[in-house]
């Protein structure tokens, strides 16, 4: 764009948009005063009841002598404990991604058949469309893998005949490819990116339908396809932990409010991807890691608690870092006391950075886990308990298993179309109505006046 026009358009959009805030501003005391909702949530935090599901269940307090009380977070797929599940699958030693993502999309654990079968099925559509990976992937590509992925996801429904078809058959035959395919979608467009931007090798490995689908993400991502077998397994791991929670976080409930209009399921998906792209949902890993990074470079001792108690407590002042007066990876939505996908995770972490030779960022991992809390409780004032959240340590372990920052939120993704998938397939079979929720206007009534009167 020339230059001269690119300042008129500057200016223009730069007066307009000031505009645009001065004609938009809400009073905020407003949305108590109509009783509204802000983010579908009330002035405790508790989400505003919108649907039901049998698909997963949160919880992060109970009844006491007819008070609500902050208890240790509990995950719930399908009625079984997260904590169990994990339990179940690492004490045999297997992979539980596609265990998990069975039991999530038909509602029970499969019997040893069934999962070889279900296994198989994955493997057999783990595969693109012929050159979909040279016209599709390799062109206009993006530091923005989401926005790559999405744009792959609504691409491929060109290639599918049915792809407007709802029949429940043909959905979930749509949603299992797409599980099957994210992970090819996801690091073939960073290949792609790494190439034509960085001017680096390019690698396009193929998939092995054997293979689970953490080792598979490892083998299309590494030069040498080489992993070892316990970072497939943490990864393994990551992925059942960011697969489903919930109904009601942003990205889920898109894909319910998309699936409830009659759309298509690669419309509904991307829809999904735009919602969990945004930094407030899917992107908190990488600000705990960029966080990490500057606490390192700016304490100069890391060992010493009351310098980091000191940088955490500047940091909630807003003097440091990127000043938004945020401990990242601290605190969730819906849980007080503990997270309990960042319990599981943290003894697998601490086995693989002692593997790495990571033992001292572990530590102040630890430490920060500790003393957040304890300044986040002196600085605010706060309903509930503040505790580490899965965010907190997912990023350590990605940066860990040499996963490029760009693909963080996309591996995110990668386990959460299970969940995705689940939630559109009860949405289609419960609900016949579109969720369409209510907002008051406040604007008052104008009278018309025609354009040579306006001044």
């Amino acid at each position: 764009m020339k230059s001269g026009r690119k300042e008129i358009l500057e200016r223009y959009t730069n007066k307009y948009g000031n505009i645009c805030v001065e004609n938009n501003n809400i009073d905020t005391g407003l949305y108590a005063k109509y009783g509204v909702k802000r983010g579908l949530r009330d002035m405790n935090g508790e989400g505003v009841l919108t649907g039901l599901t049998n698909i997963s269940f949160i919880k992060s307090s109970e009844m006491v002598d007819g008070k609500r009380v902050p208890c240790e977070g509990q995950l719930l797929y399908r009625g079984y404990d997260v904590i169990e599940l994990v339990k179940g699958f690492e004490h045999s030693a297997r992979f539980g991604f596609e265990e998990i993502a069975y039991l999530l999309l038909y509602g029970d654990l499969p019997k040893k058949s069934d999962l070889a079968e279900f296994k198989e099925m994955l493997g057999m559509m783990r595969t693109l469309p012929t050159n979909f990976t040279r016209d599709v992937i390799m062109k206009a590509t993006s530091k923005d893998i989401m926005n790559s992925l999405t744009k792959s996801v609504l691409t491929l429904a060109s290639y599918d005949k049915y792809a407007a078809d709802l029949s429940i058959p043909n959905v979930l035959r749509q949603c299992m490819m797409l599980i099957s395919v994210f992970p090819m979608l996801s690091v073939y467009g960073y290949q792609a990116y790494n190439h034509y931007e960085r001017d680096d090798s390019l690698y396009i490995h193929r998939p092995e339908p054997k293979l689970s689908t953490a080792q598979n993400i490892l083998r299309l991502l590494r030069p040498d396809m080489k992993y070892t077998e316990l970072e497939a397994k943490v990864l393994d791991i990551a992925l059942v932990l960011h697969m489903e929670h919930g109904g009601g976080n942003n990205s889920t409930f898109t894909t319910r409010v998309v699936t409830s209009s009659g759309s298509d399921t690669y419309s509904v998906i991307a829809a999904a991807l735009s919602s969990l792209k945004g930094p407030k949902h899917g992107g908190a890993n990488i600000k705990v890691v960029e966080m990490m990074a500057n606490i390192k470079k700016n304490i100069k001792d890391l060992e010493d608690e009351d310098m980091v108690k000191d940088y955490l407590s500047r940091m909630l002042d807003k003097e440091v870092f990127d000043k938004r007066g945020l401990i990242y990876g601290m605190g969730h939505a819906v849980y007080s006391i503990s997270d309990p996908r960042a319990t599981i995770f943290k003894s697998f972490v601490e086995k693989l950075a002692m593997n790495k030779g990571r033992e001292e960022d572990f530590k102040l991992y630890s430490m920060i886990e500790r003393l957040a809390p304890q300044v986040i409780g002196e600085k605010r004032n706060i309903y509930k308990g503040v505790s580490a959240n899965v965010d907190f340590y997912s990023g350590f372990v990605y940066s860990m298993l040499d996963i490029p920052l760009e693909l963080y939120t996309p591996i995110f993704a990668m386990a959460r179309i299970v969940g995705w998938s689940a939630h559109r397939l009860e949405e289609l079979i419960n609900v016949d109505k579109i969720i369409r929720p209510a907002y008051k206007s406040i604007a008052p009534e104008r009278e018309y006046v025609d354009l040579e009167k306006r001044g």
